[in-house]
């Protein structure tokens, strides 16, 4: 038992990371971080999760949800800061929980928030296809039912066949060189936000104030539905939403001077993805009554439609349309850069660490694809949210406990960050416990499912990662110059 120990606590050498990172490009600017955080952010769930959280959970109060969910987000924010201006290394919570805590940890840490990208490479490509066959319906055209969702045995769907088309065009556009596809992720942001923008002023003017009351409804014992517990339960829901920063910080290898472009890029997406969220979130539920949305993942379309404003409602879902490939370029990214770190640390097959004459790791990517394209074409969409939500608040928890284990080395071992998490010691204890708040109102099938997904991660590691990591067939680590 004390030889396991040992090797669970191994810790990381960082310079051998970034040793072996340095075969990435790094040409990513502040500008293009934003574009990668507020691709996620302002993306599927923006579009999607307002309606269904309000039917759902909260009533006309889902923006306090929103602004719940932004302040669990925004204190993991500064802890994703201080971590990816110290150690700018591919593969965010995983390779830092590796270097801090030790090669155990790090893996725990990092095959949980692989849930957390690969769903939501799933949950954004399921929403992408909601809104395609919304736009599409308006023509007459219609899929047939079992190729127009994931499973769902009320409607009869059981594989999404729009999902899987989205999935497989991203990736052949991420098999090319970043800087292209930087720039189309950007300008696709830039739409995306715009047409956003428009949708809330269009909107106000179909605002009926009766809408608002109760602004928060009475809780209904036995649900989710209304009072706190609603708000609790909406924002866990839309915790998935907030990932957009843990993207960013999982390209911190291919960027320029992180210790200055990283902070900027997360808490520059923090601040104006909530913003939107919020502004969005008000104007929805004030143009219909929020019981009109209950099951409809395409609600800001919809209440164009339905309000008279028919061509800002196709322009809309156009831009959400193409605007969503932005979500997916970037979760998808963020993916195949973990799966990297997996292969690059021995933790999973080497080859997956691999990395092309292009500067990408293609396996990664490959591997990544058909297992999404397998998985996210069956499972419903709101089940997708949930479980995303918890991968990615169970990252929030590791990295804000990470702060304590990193402060006392920089300076030492470790650079001095450009960045550092105010208020320590405290702060970083008040982001665990508003994350592990926020996640204890996920749905029990979320939690289970986490749980099973942590002890598959328990016994890969036990079977193969302890005996293939790079700290057990190399030599002893050496400081960070």
């Amino acid at each position: 038992m004390h030889h396991l120990w040992r090797q669970i606590t191994r810790k990381e050498d960082p310079q051998r990371l970034q040793n072996h990172d340095a075969q990435l490009e790094a040409h990513m600017t502040t500008k293009d971080l934003l574009g990668l955080g507020l691709g996620m952010v302002v993306g599927t769930a923006i579009f999607t999760l307002p309606g269904i959280v309000a039917a759902e959970h909260t009533g006309p109060a889902v923006a306090l949800s929103f602004i719940v969910g932004a302040l669990g987000a925004g204190l993991a924010a500064l802890a994703y800061a201080e971590m990816a201006a110290t150690l700018p290394v591919a593969g965010s919570a995983f390779s830092w929980i590796g270097v801090l805590f030790g090669e155990g940890f790090g893996w725990i840490a990092g095959w949980l928030m692989l849930s957390e990208y690969f769903l939501a490479i799933t949950f954004v490509a399921s929403g992408w296809s909601a809104y395609v066959q919304g736009f599409l319906g308006e023509f007459g055209f219609h899929l047939p039912a079992f190729l127009s969702s994931g499973y769902n045995p009320k409607t009869g769907g059981v594989f999404d066949i729009f999902a899987a088309l989205a999935i497989i065009l991203v990736a052949i556009l991420l098999t090319k060189r970043l800087r292209g596809v930087n720039r189309v992720e950007n300008l696709l942001v830039v739409l995306k936000i715009a047409v956003v923008l428009l949708f809330v002023i269009v909107g106000i003017t179909a605002i009926h104030p009766e809408n608002y009351h109760p602004f928060l409804p009475a809780h209904k014992p036995g649900t989710s539905f209304g009072g706190v517990t609603g708000v609790m339960a909406g924002a866990a829901q839309i915790f998935v939403a907030y990932g957009g920063f843990d993207v960013i910080a999982s390209n911190t290898a291919e960027t320029k001077d992180p210790g200055k472009n990283m902070p900027r890029g997360i808490l520059g997406t923090l601040l104006i993805g909530s913003s939107l969220f919020v502004a969005v979130s008000l104007v929805l539920v004030g143009m219909f009554s929020y019981q009109k949305y209950a099951n409809n993942p395409e609600a800001s379309a919809w209440a164009l439609r339905q309000s008279g404003h028919l061509l800002t409602a196709n322009l809309l879902a156009v831009v959400a349309i193409v605007g969503m490939f932005a979500s997916l370029i970037g979760t998808q990214l963020a993916s195949s850069r973990l799966v990297y770190a997996f292969g690059r640390d021995g933790m999973l097959p080497k080859r997956l660490g691999r990395i092309n004459h292009n500067h990408l790791p293609i396996n990664a990517l490959l591997v990544v694809t058909i297992a999404a394209v397998v998985v996210g074409s069956m499972l419903p969409f709101t089940f997708l949210a949930n479980l995303v939500s918890a991968g990615t608040l169970i990252s929030f928890i590791f990295v804000a406990l990470g702060i304590y284990a990193l402060r006392p080395r920089e300076g030492k071992d470790l650079p001095l960050p450009k960045f550092r998490m105010p208020f320590y010691p405290v702060l970083p204890g008040i982001s665990v416990l508003v994350s592990l708040a926020i996640f204890l109102e996920l749905s029990s099938d979320a939690k289970t499912l986490t749980a099973v997904w942590f002890l598959i991660g328990v016994v890969i590691y036990l079977l193969y990662g302890k005996n293939h990591s790079s700290n057990a067939t190399e030599t002893a680590p050496k400081e960070l110059k």
